[in-house]
């Protein structure tokens, strides 16, 4: 029923479209070509093609639009409110103009995008970062535990066992720094601490106070450049603080310093400074986890090398001593990680980490109560932090054996600390325990003081010498007064050679051999003169009756 509806319906509106175009066909020339956007009832195709040819012309007429389907859903990037609109101009039927639909604006319409942007991807892009990072982290460890970037040269290298490997670095206070990379022993420096701490002793020292004056105020060494040195202003008198000022009974003991040491031997044999037990009346040593002190007995010690041995005697029951064994230190190399440990300030077993910062240091520290002058040389430097107390205690190497003895501190620096080398100490100690006079070592002499030559000196000597040294005073009976070298000579070289500086010239003199002869190039009052000398052995010579300012002497 509907199907024959439909048809008639098409039937009807087919003639009366027929019908129409006969009558626009006589009225005008003009013809239009109509579309409509959406289906709709076209003309029929042979009568309009019939119609142009004959006049090659559309006429204008009117055209019934059929009723549109509804419209498609809009694309979810349209707006709902554009949507609408669209169907009202599809649907409510446009003009003769074009202006329903969106033919009027060349297909664009009142369509808008939807302002809501497209859903964000920052979820995505972390989870990606993410991952991305996980696998290069997988991808660096596989890397380095595999040596994959390492070159086989340094992976075969037998001569430095300890690079690549980590160092645990313990400051003393239980807190454990690691560093890779670092170079390191046969075992870290936990491990040296370890083994090597229980040999490290504490060394307190006593006098009388009859035997040392002003001991109740701090020690009549406060005042000693040379404990000043080593000890600072305090005199490192850790025992004196809060002594009473008033008199004492003369053979009543009194703290007088605290210092550090090492048993490099079983049987309970100590090294430590000769300065930090010198005019002891009392020594007394402690272990490590142990309160109870040993008394000491000094055995022998030297001045020159700053050496001293001790030696305490084992309780019944009791187990040897620990041992601190001597290393050598001709084979340790500038950058090589050290360990320091004592008793700095009076804080027991104090353990502090460095490197060998330089070998064969001089350094020169006069003693106000000897009046004579400690001339260190061969001297390890190290920046390990080395204070008060520290003197006398190992500086060990990373397979726990004693390369030097901590002896002194720059004051007015920091991390410049020194050592006497372990070659110097094993050449001595076998005199030490036996008390006998450690033999000297040869060192090169002339006697003089001398003093850099510099503009300002020339100008007050009225000379126009600028390069060379100037004699400030000479030793009595010494190669130099023996050569009739005088004060305010001026010495420009030796044998020819000239040397510019002071220090240029005690080199030259420190090379030469006990007993050779050597000329001295030397211009007094302006006159040229040559002066042979005999290189003489400082050891054989009383330095102490130099007359006059003394300076640099070779």
């Amino acid at each position: 029923m509907d199907e024959r509806n439909y048809r008639s319906n098409r039937q009807d509106e087919e003639n009366e479209i027929k019908q129409t175009e006969n009558r626009n066909s006589s009225g005008t020339d003009e013809s239009s070509y109509y579309y409509s956007y959406g289906p709709f009832q076209s003309v029929n195709q042979e009568d309009t093609a019939n119609h142009m040819g004959s006049n090659n012309q559309r006429e204008e007429g009117n055209v019934e639009i059929t009723k549109p389907d509804p419209v498609r859903p809009v694309p979810t990037y349209y707006n709902s409110e554009s949507s609408e609109q669209a169907k009202r101009s599809s649907g409510g039927g446009g003009n003769g103009s074009g202006n329903g639909g969106d033919q009027g604006n060349g297909g664009k319409g009142n369509w808008n995008y939807n302002n809501r942007k497209p859903r964000s991807s920052v979820r995505s892009l972390l989870f990606s970062f993410i991952a991305g990072m996980l696998v290069i982290t997988v991808l660096m460890y596989t890397a380095d535990r595999t040596n994959m970037f390492t070159p086989e040269t340094a992976l075969t290298n037998t001569g430095n066992p300890s690079s690549g490997q980590e160092v645990s670095t313990n400051t003393g206070g239980g807190n454990n720094v690691t560093a890779s990379l670092l170079p390191t022993g046969k075992e870290d420096v936990s491990s040296v601490v370890t083994s090597t701490s229980p040999a490290v002793v504490k060394i307190e020292t006593l006098a009388k106070q009859s035997s040392r004056t002003g001991l109740g105020q701090g020690g009549s060494n406060t005042s000693d450049p040379l404990y000043q040195y080593f000890f600072g202003n305090g005199g490192g008198m850790e025992g004196n603080q809060g002594q009473s000022q008033q008199p004492q009974s003369s053979n009543q003991l009194v703290p007088m310093g605290i210092g550090s040491g090492f048993i490099f031997d079983k049987e309970g044999y100590i090294l430590t400074n000769q300065h930090v037990v010198q005019g002891a009346d009392v020594i007394q040593v402690t272990l490590e986890n142990n309160s109870k002190p040993y008394e000491a007995k000094l055995l022998g010690s030297s001045f020159d090398l700053d050496l001293a041995v001790l030696k305490i005697e084992k309780n019944s029951g009791d187990d040897a001593f620990p041992v601190a064994p001597l290393g050598d230190s001709n084979s340790t190399q500038v950058g090589e990680w050290l360990v320091a440990i004592g008793n700095p300030e009076g804080f027991e077993h104090t353990v502090t980490a460095g490197v060998l910062s330089a070998k064969e240091r001089t350094i020169s520290i006069p003693d106000e109560e000897t009046g004579k002058t400690r001339e260190y040389s061969h001297l390890l430097q190290t920046d390990a932090s080395i204070n008060p107390g520290n003197s006398g205690g190992p500086l060990l190497n990373l397979n726990g054996e004693v390369i030097g003895m901590n002896v002194a501190v720059s004051a007015d620096a920091q991390g410049i600390g020194f050592a006497i080398p372990s070659s110097v100490i094993s050449e001595a100690v076998k005199y030490l325990k036996e008390n006998k006079e450690v033999p000297k070592e040869p060192v090169p002499f002339i006697g003089a003081s001398l003093m850099a030559l510099t503009p300002e000196v020339a100008k007050q000597m009225g000379t126009d010498i600028i390069e060379g040294s100037v004699v400030a005073s000479t030793i009595f009976q010494s190669p130099a007064y023996q050569a009739d070298l005088r004060a305010y000579d001026i010495i420009t070289g030796a044998n020819g050679t000239p040397y510019a500086t002071s220090q240029d010239l005690i080199d030259f003199i420190k090379k030469q051999e006990i007993g050779s002869e050597v000329t001295l190039n030397v211009v007094r009052d302006g006159k040229k003169m040559d002066l042979k000398i005999k290189i003489g052995n400082k050891n054989d010579f009383d330095t102490s009756q130099t007359t006059g300012t003394q300076q640099q002497q070779p």
